[in-house]
């Protein structure tokens, strides 16, 4: 079945005759509360307005660990997802275990994804610790929220049975919990600032909650490609202290059979129009080539490796086809 599809195709697109007939490409992104969705339906238009000969549409997915999957089977041309997710799946590891899909190759790093632990001002939770026995949003099904937030309650030596309740609910279902009290805690694994916890902040007051460097460290032997992160102050209404926590990188992904030429235009684009993509949304500012180049968890597709290489970037070999 072939998922919704939002509306952000172009209109001289829709309105084209045989004779200009284009191809179709399918941007997965996640869910509507998120980075992704903005970010991809940026991406989707760039490509209608600038990649001749295709037109592309972003479509609602549950974000990286569907992406993956949608990715792998050809289902998607184009996906937008975490680090880990798509390192587990290139490499058959954690929760792609016996269903590798190594045929993933990178675009670009787009930006790197925080957590964001929230809980209501009044909450008695001050730590990860705390969470036992409270009632905790981990993120959608399939998304890389539920991976990182898996990873960091085993580094403090728990699992989702020392929880009252491991819901898995989308960003905005997870807000909407939150303001209600049905949950106690909700985690976000997103580019911030989100606007799924800028709309809550409207109606309830926030705290973030930290993870320290000793939690950091433990979190990294299940998940290395987790890194310090400070979210700043000022971030969410209330929130009037840096609060450190963990960073992931979010990577542009594509199967190894997409065509070199168009991998090679569509990377090309997204540096040359990086201007557009910032108007859409600010995470897009860490959209570049030494991110990419430092970050990018699996190897990049040919096309993509020909713009690196054309701009005179130092490719590590680790990018490079094995």
């Amino acid at each position: 079945m072939r998922l919704f599809k939002t509306a952000l195709l172009a209109a001289s697109v829709a309105m084209a005759g045989p004779a200009f007939a284009q191809q179709q490409l399918s941007v997965a992104t996640g869910g509507t509360g998120g980075v992704y969705y903005p970010i991809g339906g940026g991406l989707a238009e760039l490509i209608n307005q600038h990649i001749e000969g295709y037109a592309a549409v972003a479509e609602v997915t549950g974000a990286s660990v569907e992406n993956v999957a949608l990715i792998h089977r050809g289902d998607s041309d184009i996906a937008i997802g975490l680090g880990d997710s798509v390192y587990q799946g290139f490499t058959g590891t954690g929760q792609f275990e016996g269903r590798q899909a190594d045929s993933l190759r990178v675009l670009a790093s787009v930006y790197p994804n925080a957590v964001q632990i929230v809980v209501p001002a009044d909450s008695d939770i001050q730590s990860l610790e705390d969470l036992r026995g409270k009632r905790v949003s981990v993120g959608a099904p399939g998304s890389g929220t539920e991976l990182n937030a898996r990873a960091l309650i085993e580094a403090v030596g728990m699992t989702y049975d020392d929880l009252a309740a491991a819901q898995r609910l989308n960003f905005n279902e997870t807000a909407d919990a939150l303001r209600d009290g049905d949950i106690d805690a909700g985690i976000w694994s997103v580019g911030p600032p989100t606007s799924s916890i800028m709309n809550l902040t409207a109606t309830r007051n926030i705290r973030l909650i930290p993870i320290t460097e000793e939690q950091v460290a433990a979190a990294q032997e299940i998940e290395p490609i987790f890194a310090s992160y400070t979210l700043p102050s000022g971030l969410y209404d209330g929130v009037t202290e840096d609060v450190g926590t963990v960073g992931i990188p979010n990577v542009w992904f594509v199967s190894e059979e997409m065509d070199e030429e168009l991998a090679y235009e569509i990377t090309k684009m997204l540096y040359d129009r990086h201007a557009d993509l910032v108007a859409i949304h600010p995470a897009a500012n860490d959209t570049t080539v030494e991110f990419t180049i430092g970050s990018s968890p699996i190897p990049l597709h040919a096309g993509a490796l020909r713009y690196y290489e054309e701009i005179g970037a130092e490719i590590p070999d680790n990018l490079r086809e094995q």
